[in-house]
């Protein structure tokens, strides 16, 4: 009996309407998040498609049809469709030639069911029709989606061979959507763990940054470290680390804060700017990646005595990155703006002090009296000035 997928704000937008039209109805299957999360009930974000046409006929019937058409990954068969309301990626189907853990050579294919064989989990080999919304499910992926169990699409062994980085995506799948543990997954995941060590730090890191980001990925962590996953890509975590993650979800939870995939990564990690600095440089961070766990590392529970304070000092994002890190009360941030200092230097020198290095000095006394007071307003701060200048 044939499944549909439920009408959906997205499938009634006019803008993939004129997409189908270009392409063909049945040139163009919805695939992947978009179908797997429209079931779930879940906001779909990002559409992808799927068609049997080679990229060059895809991109002449898109200009045709007045909509733009970008070569994002045309080697790999994926063309950009941009429209008013989103793009939406279109990838011709496709088998693979020969893999190595690292990248696959793809030939392009004529058959679903064979670009469907390619994909990782039968939850995201789920195709749909555009125009009658029917599902293609050819391994299982609706019964997988209602069991809540992330399985890989035939062998796991075999699958994690042909694209080591699927390791991490198991256990990001899992954390997001898995209840039911798939016991194969789970041993080749272990089993083949150190061929991580081959991939690069940027896939390793986007990976390990998407599955902290999730509201609660604690007990899928401690799954990695466990299996001996976690310690092959984050040497520097433990059990500490682990309970430190915990603790800092709840944290977040309490007050509300979204989550942050790099403070969480530092709750892994032991509270050293040293460690942080390395663990950003092997990841390949980006510098403000990197600056702000290496901030989070120096955190310490002198924090929670003034944190307006920290917050002026180092920010409004690290100081509360440090309170929740820490336990602290993070109250006194939230909706806080930090202020600026309501004093110049020119105005030290109309008050008689020659203008260089005693204005830096003098404005940087009255900077902290007006930070240890609690920042008060522009007559507090006149005060200030004054009592400092009579101590000169």
């Amino acid at each position: 009996m044939a499944e549909y997928l439920p009408s959906a704000e997205w499938t009634q937008r006019q803008d993939l309407a004129a997409l189908v039209a270009a392409l063909g109805a049945d040139n163009v299957r919805w695939v992947g998040g978009a179908v797997r999360d429209t079931l779930l009930g879940h906001d779909v974000r990002d559409i992808d498609a799927a068609t049997p046409l080679e990229p060059a006929a895809v991109m002449e019937r898109l200009r045709a049809a007045g909509i733009r058409a970008v070569p994002t990954g045309i080697d790999h068969g994926t063309v950009t469709a941009v429209l008013p309301r989103g793009p939406v990626e279109i990838t011709t189907l496709r088998h693979d030639v020969s893999t190595d853990g690292r990248r696959a050579t793809i030939a392009f294919a004529q058959d679903w069911r064979e670009d469907a064989a390619r994909r990782d989990f039968t939850i995201n080999a789920l195709y749909a029709a555009p125009d009658t919304l029917e599902i293609f499910d050819w391994f299982g992926g609706l019964a997988d989606l209602a069991a809540q169990r992330v399985r890989f699409i035939g062998e796991a062994r075999q699958r994690i061979r042909e694209d080591h980085l699927r390791i991490l995506r198991y256990f990001r799948f899992q954390a997001r959507f898995g209840a039911e543990l798939d016991a194969e997954a789970e041993e080749a995941c272990a089993e083949l763990a150190a061929t991580l060590k081959g991939l690069s730090r940027e896939r390793v890191a986007g990976e390990l940054l998407n599955l902290l980001g999730l509201p609660d990925p604690g007990d899928t962590v401690a799954r990695m470290l466990a299996l001996g996953v976690l310690p092959v890509v984050l040497p520097e975590a433990g059990t500490r680390g682990i309970e430190a993650l915990d603790r800092l979800v709840a944290n977040e939870r309490a007050v509300d804060i979204a989550p942050n995939p790099i403070r969480r990564l530092a709750a892994l990690l032991p509270p050293l700017p040293a460690v942080a600095e390395t663990v950003a440089a092997r990841l390949r961070l980006s510098k403000a990646q990197r600056e702000r766990i290496t901030r989070a590392a120096a955190r310490g529970a002198e924090d929670a005595l003034q944190p307006r304070a920290l917050a002026y000092r180092e920010g409004i994002d690290c100081a509360i990155d440090r309170l929740l890190l820490t336990g602290a009360d993070v109250a006194p941030l939230i909706g806080w703006q930090v202020p600026e200092l309501p004093l110049k230097g020119g105005e030290i020198v109309t008050r008689g002090v020659a203008a260089g290095p005693e204005v830096a000095r003098t404005l940087r006394k009255v900077e902290s009296r007006w930070i240890e007071e609690g920042f008060p307003g522009r007559d507090r701060v006149n005060g200030i000035l004054d009592e400092v200048l009579g101590d000169i």
